[in-house]
């Protein structure tokens, strides 16, 4: 291959028959194609997801989208438009209030709160466990970063901790967090407080807040206004905060503990990512165990190095990309000086993609999915001083100040057949890709029609086609005997042979663009 021109080079292995589906979990309905990636580009990737493949380590795929029994559209978000909703605040002053109070409520999770291919591409909703700790167990964790207690010693810490029968109070902390409740009658009390003021109903209250903002907003403007200044109260503040306020917002000195989350490259592995390998390991192997019920012998460290450590994207700068470089990336959650979740992303030329999240479950109430998508990192650079940027939709409004072109947040798939999965599309404005067309379309107007199928042409223009669909497949590039040629040069040397059906299909699936620039691997 001449000069030191980048290739992205590929073995194409097609896809006819299905296998098990994670989500509705029919054992043969699930129908994609793949190919090997030996290296790839950046912006190659960045192409190929914009017609709808994934990586899964160094396997890209592609859904079958008619035929595959749950229909996966590419989902994207506009990072630069995008505001919180009101659980989304709700994760970030939890997460909030347990760092600076330590105070952490229980309650059900579901896979809302999971922003990545995390739990339920790879679990149903039947096979997600809970873990409930005591509040002890959450808090005593200045321990060694080493030290990982088992599922079942978690489990069986939460047993010996809830109080039965007459044992139970409104007073245990246990049993408050775990939302219990006591049969015994309340006593007798003596009444309101006559020296306090009555209660407000809700509605008056909401009725305030609305003339409060009506006001400042008026103020804001110039205009005056006859309402009587009132001081805001914190919850008012909270419901007007944007992402980066919730983000930037102070915690006490004296908070009761530390988090730092951290952007290390995965690929080429830099020295960060290597001394942390044994910690990022064994989160991985207790959230398989734990989340995914496997046994302790299956998520061997080869089978973690790769599924979430390899990758075929090459580390990549440019002078107008961002600072960290382009490529993949492990964000790491350290809590009080252990690691205790990861995100895998990859920082394309125009997105930040989400690969995958795994967590400890201990801390499975904090929401770590959501919260990831909203807090921001703490960068290893190329030698310059470590700082901090945001992550995911938050650190893709950061990047694309370094870089206007990077400004999506890609979430992987949006299944709508698959109502755990549905969640991602709580994530506004966002968009999903047509899978006939590959152009991109809001999914408020995506929404009607998969609610009538589980697959169908997002895009309504019957005229709109593949743009980028194959026009030559002779102009195809293939490595054939250490050389690269056109698929007209190699088919003439090949006389005979019988791959033209296969390396057809294969460029109608990366389109022309695409099967001009990546190398086949033909032997």
């Amino acid at each position: 291959m001449a000069g030191n021109k980048s290739y992205t080079i590929v073995e194409y292995f097609g896809g006819e028959d299905g296998y098990r589906c994670g989500y509705c979990k029919s054992q043969t309905g699930n129908f994609s194609r793949g190919m090997w990636s030996h290296t790839m580009t950046v912006q190659d990737y960045q192409d190929l997801i914009d017609r709808g493949w994934r990586r899964s380590g160094k396997y890209v795929y592609k859904p079958i989208m008619q035929k595959t029994c749950c229909p996966q559209y590419t989902i994207r978000c506009h990072a630069l438009k995008f505001q919180p909703s009101k659980s989304h605040k709700k994760i970030l002053k939890k997460m909030n209030r347990f760092i600076s109070k330590g105070e952490l409520q229980k309650g059900q999770e579901d896979c809302a709160g999971e922003p990545m291919d995390s739990v339920c591409e790879e679990a149903g909703p039947q096979e997600l466990r809970k873990v409930h700790l005591k509040y002890t167990a959450l808090t005593g964790i200045q321990k060694d970063a080493t030290e990982f207690p088992s599922t079942t010693e978690v489990q069986k810490e939460a047993a010996d901790a809830t109080p039965t029968g007459s044992q139970t109070s409104q007073n245990d902390p246990v049993s408050v967090l775990a939302g219990t409740t006591t049969s015994a009658a309340p006593k007798p009390g003596n009444g309101a407080d006559p020296s306090r003021p009555p209660c407000r109903k809700a509605k008056e209250l909401r009725k305030e807040r609305r003339l409060q903002k009506e006001q400042m907003r008026q103020n804001g403007d110039g205009v005056s206004s006859t309402v009587s200044p009132t001081q805001p109260t914190p919850s008012q503040n909270n419901q007007s905060k944007t992402l980066e306020e919730f983000i930037s917002e102070s915690l006490p000195e004296n908070s009761a503990h530390c988090l730092e989350v951290r952007l290390v490259r995965s690929n080429p592995p830099s020295p960060q990512f290597k001394a942390s390998f044994d910690a990022s390991y064994q989160v991985y192997k207790l959230y398989q165990m734990g989340i995914h019920k496997d046994p302790p012998d299956k998520p061997t460290e080869s089978q973690f190095k790769r599924f979430l450590c390899d990758s075929p994207l090459e580390a990549e700068y440019a002078p107008d990309g961002p600072e960290v470089g382009y490529g993949s990336f492990h964000q790491q959650y350290w809590l009080d000086g252990r690691i205790v979740a990861v995100g895998v992303i990859d920082i394309l030329p125009t997105c930040v993609s989400s690969v995958y999240l795994y967590y400890h479950p201990d801390f499975n109430s904090l929401s770590l999915g959501s919260y990831s998508a909203l807090r921001p990192p703490r960068t290893e650079g190329r030698g310059e001083e470590k700082r901090r940027i945001m992550r995911e939709i938050a650190f893709t409004k950061q990047l694309q100040k370094q870089s206007p072109k990077l400004s999506y947040y890609y979430l992987g798939f949006y299944i709508h057949s698959c109502p755990k999965m549905r969640y991602k599309g709580q994530y506004r404005p966002s968009d999903l890709l047509c899978p006939e067309t590959y152009v991109w379309v809001s999914i408020e107007r995506c929404i009607p029609l998969l609610d009538n199928s589980r697959y169908a042409r997002l895009n309504q223009d019957p005229d709109l086609g593949d743009a980028r669909a194959v026009r030559d497949l002779g102009r195809a590039l293939v490595l054939y005997r250490r050389t690269v040629m056109p698929y007209a040069a190699y088919s003439r040397k090949r006389k005979g042979s019988s791959d033209e059906m296969e390396v057809q299909q294969y460029a109608s699936l990366v389109g022309q663009d695409c099967a001009e620039r990546i190398l086949l691997y033909r032997s």
